[in-house]
């Protein structure tokens, strides 16, 4: 994104639950979804287009987000990119996650209580 956007680990988990639901999301394939959310303060339409690997009851991978304002969508090289990226991501073991979160390759999603 061009500028950084302040996304609440609430706002991106909630992203998870309405792809879960069959809400705001578009099915790009190869376990790709592109996934609405809600910027803060104003609704999904004003909001950040998300790129999500899921895989069921499985992993949930935030690839990519962007602004409404600042791009239309995603184009077919970056849709390929993240196609390979993501199969590579949910091809981890458990071992590899975990390594690639202590060395914060990754991030995990908190939600503060």
């Amino acid at each position: 994104m061009g500028k950084k956007a302040k996304l609440s680990n609430e706002s991106l988990l909630e992203a998870i639950d309405n792809l879960e639901k069959g809400l705001s999301a578009a099915d790009l394939g190869s376990n790709l979804y592109k996934v609405r959310v809600q910027r803060s303060g104003k609704g999904k339409s004003s909001g950040f287009r998300t790129i999500i690997v899921y895989r069921s009851n499985e992993k949930a991978i935030f690839l990519y987000g962007f602004g409404k304002n600042e791009k239309s969508n995603i184009n077919k090289t970056e849709l390929k990119y993240f196609k390979k990226l993501g199969n590579d991501l949910l091809a981890l073991n458990t071992e590899q996650i975990a390594d690639s979160l202590k060395k914060q390759i990754l991030f995990d999603l908190e939600v503060s209580s």
